[in-house]
């Protein structure tokens, strides 16, 4: 199916940094992301080796390479061509052949063959406003098998709006005191960018989306700072 004209250019939403290739270079150190727990997690689902994995918004493929010896395939879709290049070669390093990359993104990616049985997505998508959203979830649910897992991690506020002041203004101050270290992460002034520019929504707002698309919420893990959320879904 072609993606409608309608449709937005996720590629754009998604950010200019994201097809630099000197950006996508030093990604990992910035993002610093381990894929320790959401491995465990994964094992505990118990989806067997033979099975299914897509990791939509795989970046440079930090949890697609790492979950690639638990499943039988594992599909790294991305929008950024320069994210993609440096995932395929970190997985011809590691010589995995059960590994493959598509460009594309949460509303143009087209599953093929056997369906999914799990779903993986951190931090990707907020790039997309909330009907966006509502129609990325529906087309998750539909490329997932019955009984199929979701394991969503985004940046979804579980404050309250008239907490926003006060817990995002704690958040950009946890970057100011990481600003001194060798890996700071993300700076007060890129989280800011976020906030104007991006979609993080309210977990309020995304759980209905979630059971509308047909997910039953099976878990969810709220941060301390009330802005990193973590479900665990099941395909109804």
């Amino acid at each position: 199916m072609d993606t409608p004209a309608w449709y937005p250019d996720e590629l754009a939403h998604a950010g200019p940094e994201h097809r630099d290739p000197a950006y996508v270079a030093g990604y990992d150190r910035k993002a610093a992301t381990d894929p320790a727990e959401d491995i465990a997690l994964l094992r505990g689902l118990g989806p067997g080796v033979a099975s299914v994995a897509v990791d939509l918004g795989a970046g440079t493929g930090t949890f697609a390479l790492a979950v690639a010896p638990h499943c039988g395939q594992v599909i790294a879709v991305d929008v950024s061509p320069a994210m993609l290049e440096a995932l395929r070669a970190k997985s011809e390093r590691l010589g995995l052949r059960n590994v493959t990359c598509e460009q594309a993104g949460f509303l143009s990616y087209q599953h093929q063959g056997a369906p999914a049985d799990l779903v993986y997505t951190r931090n990707a998508l907020h790039h997309l406003p909330d009907f966006w959203k509502a129609l990325a979830l529906q087309r998750i649910a539909d490329m997932l098998r019955p009984g199929g897992a979701l394991i969503l991690r985004d940046l979804i506020f579980s404050f309250e709006p008239h907490e926003a002041g006060q817990a995002i203004e704690a958040w950009l101050a946890s970057a100011d005191q990481r600003a001194g270290d060798p890996n700071p992460g993300w700076s007060r002034a890129e989280l800011e960018e976020h906030l104007r520019a991006e979609y993080s929504t309210f977990t309020w707002l995304l759980e209905p989306m979630l059971e509308h698309a047909g997910f039953q919420i099976a878990e969810r893990r709220l941060s301390p700072s009330g802005v990193y959320t973590a479900y665990i879904c099941r395909k109804q």
